[in-house]
């Protein structure tokens, strides 16, 4: 694990090296920016998956309607049908959340990473690397106790905060729109289980990375924001179509 963390060092550092003459002092930052958007092109294809799966269901409308009028009075039944369906159509109910989760080790690495005080046996010179006033290694709570929310360091968490804000209030009204054009078939994906729950806390995913930007290292906060911002840009690109939000 540390000759890997030490090789990544080495990637963000080389990748900074590269972008400095153009960011100077925060070229790290920057680094990170495109370190995110690396993966995320890496994911794209996951994307584009979850996007025709989002169709795909919308095309089983008629069919899961028909299921719950023969299965009306036995709800085990009709699970098992909606899952039937949905296995013989290759059309995975979940296929949403395959982009998040290959995103996870990237996030983790930039998290350890900003959090070690030492690589390799070596001091960690990129928690010398700041945005702006910002030490890329603190946090928010480093940032209110070394001149407060207005300070230097403070003024950089509420630049992120309010992008992450009006990111997270797009996809608010988005998601909400999507969810109330295709209620038929959230109604039906209902059997599938949890999956219920899981679309009554969709509108509200966005808000969480507030929190998230707030409790961890400012690295892996760039990264959340990068991924957030682009997510949002690539969903209304997806779903952008009449097939898609069908």
């Amino acid at each position: 694990m540390s000759t890997f963390m030490s090789a990544f060092a080495s990637l963000v550092e080389q990748l900074a090296d590269l972008l400095q003459p153009l960011f100077h002092a925060s070229a790290a930052a920057a680094a990170i920016v495109l370190f995110t958007a690396l993966v995320r092109l890496l994911v794209h294809p996951l994307s584009r998956v979850a996007a025709r799966g989002q169709q795909e269901r919308a095309k089983l409308q008629p069919r899961v309607a028909e299921l719950r009028k023969k299965h009306a009075k036995d709800p085990e039944k009709l699970q098992k049908a909606v899952l039937a369906l949905h296995a013989e159509e290759k059309v995975s109910p979940l296929s949403g959340c395959l982009p998040s989760l290959f995103q996870m080790p990237a996030f983790f690495l930039l998290y350890h990473l900003f959090s070690s005080s030492a690589i390799g046996g070596e001091a960690n010179a990129l928690l010398d690397h700041k945005l702006f006033a910002a030490p890329l290694g603190d946090r928010w709570a480093d940032a209110l106790a070394n001149g407060g929310a207005f300070g230097a360091s403070g003024l950089v968490y509420l630049g992120l905060f309010v992008l992450v804000a009006a990111v997270a209030t797009f996809n608010y009204r988005r998601t909400k729109r999507m969810m109330a054009a295709s209620a038929p078939v959230a109604d039906g994906d209902q059997q599938v289980p949890g999956l219920a729950s899981v679309n009554k806390i969709m509108p509200f995913m966005s808000f969480f990375t507030l929190f998230t930007v707030a409790v961890v290292p400012l690295a892996a906060a760039l990264y959340v924001v990068t991924s957030t911002t682009w997510s949002a840009v690539e969903r209304a690109v997806l779903y952008s179509g009449p097939a898609q939000t069908a």
